[in-house]
C-alpha cells in the first residue's frame, strides 16, 4: 500500500475515533442526580450510562491502536504483521486501517 494512502486511512480513524470519543462526552451523563428518582436503580438511564462508559473504554482502546499505526507509519512498518513481519493485503488494510496481523494470524485466536 502506498504510503499517502495508509496515511489518509489511519488519520481518517483518528478523526472518526475521537469525534465519537467528543461526541460520547459531550451527550453527557443521562442519569444525573437530577434526573433520578430515588431508589429508581433499574432505569433505562441508568443502563446507557454504563453502556457508554463501556463505550468509551472500547474508543479509547481502538486510539490506542490508531497511535500503534501510526507509530509503525513512522517507523516504515505499516503493513507488516507485528506478530510475523508479513505483508498484510491492501484490502484488508482498505477494510480496517489498524490491522497488525494477517487474517490468517488473526483468526489464530492470538490476536
Amino acid at each position: 500500500m502506498e504510503e499517502t494512502r495508509a496515511r489518509e486511512l489511519v488519520a481518517a480513524e483518528r478523526e472518526r475515533v475521537e469525534a465519537e470519543l467528543a461526541n460520547l462526552r459531550g451527550e453527557g451523563s443521562e442519569e444525573s442526580d437530577t434526573n433520578r428518582e430515588p431508589g429508581d436503580l433499574t432505569s433505562e438511564d441508568l443502563y446507557q450510562d454504563e453502556f457508554d462508559a463501556g463505550r468509551a473504554q472500547d474508543l479509547k482502546r481502538k486510539l490506542e491502536a490508531v497511535e500503534r499505526a501510526e507509530e509503525r507509519l513512522a517507523n516504515g512498518t505499516y503493513g507488516l504483521s507485528v506478530r510475523s513481519g508479513e505483508p498484510i493485503p491492501d484490502g484488508r488494510l482498505e477494510a480496517n486501517p489498524l490491522a497488525e496481523l494477517t487474517i490468517e494470524e488473526a483468526k489464530g485466536g492470538n490476536g
